[in-house]
């Protein structure tokens, strides 16, 4: 049986946040991306423009996290 947050495979759930109190911070970078794109995040947006967001999130967290292990830069 899982327990943990842990599916039934032993692996943790891919949206589930590793950092407590993550959110509300990682829902801010969504919504200025969002707004920096122009798009409008929804039911309605196409999965592109929603997916462009979360391209984005996805690069701008993999640099910081390259900052914080030795200034790692493009």
């Amino acid at each position: 049986m899982a327990t943990n947050n842990q599916t039934v495979s032993g692996r943790r759930s891919s949206n589930e946040l590793l950092v407590a109190g993550s959110e509300s911070a990682l829902d801010q970078m969504k919504f200025e991306i969002a707004q920096e794109f122009g798009v409008q995040l929804g039911a309605e947006t196409t999965s592109r423009a929603n997916g462009s967001v979360g391209g984005e999130i996805t690069k701008r967290l993999v640099a910081m996290a390259e900052q914080q292990l030795g200034g790692f830069q493009r």
